[in-house]
């Protein structure tokens, strides 16, 4: 493997949401000399190398993917590990997978953690596969984008993490596991053995694994389950802001009339309110899955750069700097020219959800909610926009199926309402924030955070959220990962926020 060091310096992450001194940073580098599979392997030592390493110097360890997370979950005052370059790819044939395995090996791909969410969306694509779900923006590394949850709109799939069926994990100098849930067998043992890993077959232990911020070591290795190569069928409207539209997002009733295929449950759902437009009516996004064809005309970007599957982080930063009073007028002019009616347009799922970019300075959080809990919020939104905004930003709600993964955040049941509050980078987002979090606690409306975007948790509110779902994590993690190497797989967020047992 090879490791370009830079030594220590002030780190900030893509978006600039903060910045914490390093002790180091390394590129770390796939060898290229031997046969993929040796070069896989080879690195899988380097890495067991590094960890030796910072056992005895008593430093701790963080996997670096896209650097995209707004918050600091991603970040350590020890050595950060660059493994973007780290993007090796194995197709599986049938003869190593499990004998009870019920799946089709063909649409199987291990794809090493540095392998962007665009990449892998380009390599199954020219295999006649591709993703099941993404996010809206695909700056992530796979790694990267299940450790955090990352989430699109899936309202009958859910999120990124829900295609995994296998994780390669070197949780320690001499000691590295593959692990899938026993209730679905995936690889052979051969296929473990090729890797030098030892198979664990644990349900708890893969559902805990499988959003898990780095807290079991080294991600080396993602086993992916594709499906069949598809179109999505793309419409954004504006639909009236009334009693219909906000019963239709409370009850998720499908008959609603402003729908292009009413009593049709689409793919992909979710409502965009612009709090300073009202009486124009709300944005809605729906997406139904078509069979692939070559015979269509490919997804572009509008005037503005802003391709169909981009979110507001896209175009939100236009608004830094604007003084308060000018904020309504500001939002409605930003998202006029940003934001392209469509009707019928198609593309696949990699197509349509490109963007790897950022467009000024951003600030993003996200909460999971009970869906039944919508018509609440909003009125608790728009209220708060009077008393703590006006806020630079708009309200959106994204839905997605709830997650098997033990602490996903998107695990209301039976889907999870995600609501995204994406505005400019500014003390006053901040300070709006801090409000709506006080009205969500005061409505008593139970909610979660995105791991990656901004938020405000504590160890209280950690245990209020995810109640024995903490507990389990934290004993399966302590089932996976040796004592002594706890802390290198920890950072200062996990502590704050008590989702750490060292």
């Amino acid at each position: 493997m090879k490791i370009v060091k830079h030594g220590s310096f002030p780190w900030s992450n893509l978006h600039n949401t903060f910045t914490q001194q390093v002790t180091d940073l390394y590129d770390l580098a796939n060898d290229v000399t031997g046969t993929t599979l040796q070069n896989y392997n080879n690195t899988t030592s380097g890495i067991q190398q590094i960890i030796k390493d910072a056992i005895q110097n008593n430093t701790s360890l963080r996997t670096l993917g896209g650097s995209w997370s707004f918050s600091p979950i991603a970040s350590t005052k020890g050595i950060l590990l660059n493994t973007k370059p780290l993007n090796i790819r194995f197709t599986i044939n049938r003869s190593s997978t499990a004998p009870a395995y019920t799946g089709d090996a063909r649409r199987l791909c291990l794809a090493q953690c540095g392998n962007g969410i665009w990449e892998l969306n380009d390599f199954l694509h020219q295999r006649g596969l591709s993703l099941s779900a993404c996010g809206a923006s695909n700056g992530q590394t796979i790694a990267g984008a299940i450790a955090t949850g990352t989430h699109g709109a899936a309202i009958g799939f859910g999120a990124v993490q829900e295609g995994v069926v296998g994780l390669h994990i070197i949780t320690g100098p001499d000691k590295h596991i593959w692990l899938e849930r026993a209730s679905y067998p995936v690889v052979a043992d051969s296929f473990a053995n090729k890797l030098g890993a030892a198979i664990v077959r644990d349900d708890d232990a893969f559902n805990a694994a499988v959003v898990s911020f780095g807290a079991f070591g080294f991600i080396h290795g993602v086993m992916i389950e594709a499906e069949d190569d598809y179109l999505l069928e793309y419409y954004l409207r504006r639909v009236p802001y009334d009693d219909a539209l906000i019963h239709q997002l409370t009850t998720l009733d499908f008959t609603y009339a402003h729908l292009p295929y009413p009593n049709v449950i689409p793919f992909h759902f979710q409502s965009l309110i612009n709090p300073y437009d009202l009486d124009k009516g709300a944005y809605m996004t729906t997406m139904y899955k078509r069979p692939y064809r070559n015979d269509y005309t490919k997804p572009k970007p509008n005037g503005a750069g802003i391709g169909p599957g981009d979110d507001a982080p896209c175009f939100i930063g236009k608004l830094a700097g604007v003084l308060p009073a000018a904020v309504p007028l500001l939002v409605n002019k930003v998202l006029a020219t940003s934001l392209t009616l469509r009707e019928q347009q198609y593309g696949r799922l990699g197509e349509i959800f490109n963007n790897t970019t950022l467009r000024g300075k951003v600030s993003s959080a996200a909460v999971g909610l009970p869906v039944s809990a919508i018509d609440k919020v909003i009125t608790g939104l728009l209220q708060v926009n009077k008393t703590d905004g006006p806020f630079a930003g708009l309200f959106a709600f994204r839905f997605v199926k709830a997650s098997k993964a033990t602490m996903a955040f998107t695990h209301f049941a039976p889907v999870t309402c995600v609501l995204e509050l994406d505005g400019v980078l500014s003390p006053e987002t901040g300070h709006f924030y801090e409000a709506v979090w006080n009205m969500l606690d005061q409505l008593n409306i139970p909610f979660t955070f995105h791991w990656g975007k901004m938020n405000t948790l504590t160890p209280t509110r950690v245990r209020q959220m995810y109640g024995a779902n903490l507990d389990q994590f934290l004993a399966a993690r302590a089932r996976i990962v040796d004592p002594d190497m706890l802390r290198i797989f920890s950072n200062d967020a996990m502590q704050q926020w008590g989702i750490d047992a060292v």
